[in-house]
């Protein structure tokens, strides 16, 4: 394996080309219209434009991405996150093109890209799993209210082939239940193809702990322990650490031995999370779903255990005969990872596109992780997710990670669009957030708090 496709855009891509340049492998990024002049393309060994602006009509082009890997006879693609890097149908066709796929196989993509499906997988692995109906596309209310009845409420209508905060919507009054159910459907049909649902027990006091798992494809997985992501909006990441603040050494064995089991009875290739729900009331963690590709946060984990998880990507793609155990990985220090994006909290967290006027990252140093996809005098459009950059700070213990993030905070400035920087700094001095009392509802709960000073 000598050139590898990054079919992505923004910061995993760059993510991706700096280990490729670490591992003597050349790096090619596909771009549209509006990315023309993007970091990733500046910092690639080669480019190729693949569409308009659009992403269905550019990164989403399965066709214009092989057309641009047989163009420049690369031998792998890399997805990234997002975008196809959780699509069986791509993966198929990457390796009907007679390239390396870096991930999983797609048969397993399929297994836990469908919600419904994965839950019975785990829990026939022997993996916890919270209160829920099988998928269904067609109920009358009586029936609903039947189904629902011993999972109570509130509850979650979850689209059963997708993830994310689009994907999921809560009821928490039966009456509600039939509108929310037509209206999730609509739209996992149309966000996904696929408009079936299901119902799932809601956790008043939930905690959002993922497992970071990479397997080797012949059965055998590690972890490479867990990481918090329960400081959210919208369902959708915003702060992560790791280790949890509340996960105890023996919970700790139970839930990375349960992701392990999972990741083993799938054969699992690469790097994979499996995420839990943690009821903060009873202790007990719950299968939520497994993302079968590397994740935004990854680099918590790389932070605390000095594992390069894109570089074991490569090799394995690469047929590297694995060597890692898991008496090779250790955890050292506190990691937290705050992601920086373009967008107004103030105005419930909408997109803020607009151009970088000046931009003044902290420098990157042992404590300090600068993962990002823009530079000054770069554009945020509106096509694309408004991710700007994560920021990961490490300490020696989370204290130390919490004060090291207040003092590399204030000397951040982004200034040309709206950003949550000014939220995210509120955050580190909030008392629930110091003591990690903190759960999925935290930014909804404390919202007047947080915004007042930010």
């Amino acid at each position: 394996m000598k050139r590898v496709l990054i079919a992505n855009r923004g910061e995993i891509a760059c993510r991706v080309i700096a280990a490729c340049r670490t591992l003597g492998l050349e790096s090619v990024v596909v771009y549209s219209d509006a990315d023309a002049k993007a970091r990733h393309v500046r910092l690639a060994d080669r480019a190729v434009h693949i569409g308009p602006s659009r992403v269905d009509r550019s990164y989403l082009n399965v066709e214009a991405i092989l057309e641009a890997a047989r163009a420049e006879s690369v031998d792998a693609i890399h997805p990234g996150y997002g975008l196809l890097s959780e699509s069986a149908a791509f993966a198929r066709a990457v390796a009907k093109a007679g390239l390396i796929w870096v991930g999983p196989a797609a048969e397993t993509i399929d297994a836990m890209g469908d919600k419904g499906r994965a839950r019975a997988i785990a829990e026939a692995a022997g993996v916890p799993v919270l209160p829920g109906t099988e998928r269904f596309l067609e109920l009358d209310v009586e029936e609903l209210a039947h189904r629902a009845a011993p999972i109570g409420f509130p509850l979650l209508v979850k689209a059963a082939g997708g993830g994310g905060g689009i994907g999921m919507r809560q009821v928490d009054r039966l009456e509600d239940l039939a509108g929310v159910v037509q209206t999730t459907q609509g739209m996992a049909a149309r966000a996904f193809g696929d408009g079936t649902v299901y119902l799932e027990r809601l956790v008043s006091r939930a905690r959002h702990i993922e497992v970071q798992v990479f397997g080797f494809g012949d059965g055998r997985a590690v972890h490479l322990y867990e990481r918090e992501c329960s400081i959210q909006r919208r369902f959708q990441k915003v702060i992560e650490e790791g280790p949890s603040p509340v996960v105890d050494e023996s919970t700790r064995a139970e839930m990375t031995a349960a992701a392990v089991a999972l990741a083993e009875n799938q054969s699992y290739a690469g790097a994979g999370t499996v995420e839990f729900i943690f009821d903060d009331e009873t202790g007990k963690f719950y299968f939520l779903e497994m993302n079968t590709r590397i994740q935004v946060e990854h680099a918590v984990t790389e932070m605390i255990t000095g594992v390069d998880l894109v570089q074991m990507q490569l090799r394995l793609a690469a047929g590297a005969q694995p060597t890692l155990t898991q008496d090779d990985i250790g955890r050292s220090g506190h990691a937290i990872e705050c992601r920086i994006y373009a967008e107004n909290p103030a105005k419930k967290f909408m997109p803020s596109p607009g151009r970088l006027d000046r931009v003044v990252y902290p420098a990157a140093s042992d404590h300090v992780r600068v993962d990002t996809g823009f530079e000054q005098g770069d554009e945020i459009t509106s096509f694309y997710d408004p991710l700007i950059a994560k920021i990961i700070v490490r300490g020696e213990d989370r204290a130390d990670a919490l004060a090291r993030c207040r003092v590399v905070f204030g000397d951040i400035a982004v200034d040309g669009v709206a950003t949550n920087i000014a939220l995210l700094r509120t955050v580190f001095d909030h008392p629930a957030f110091i003591d990690g009392t903190t759960f999925t509802d935290f930014l909804d709960r404390h919202r007047d708090d947080l915004l007042a000073p930010a």
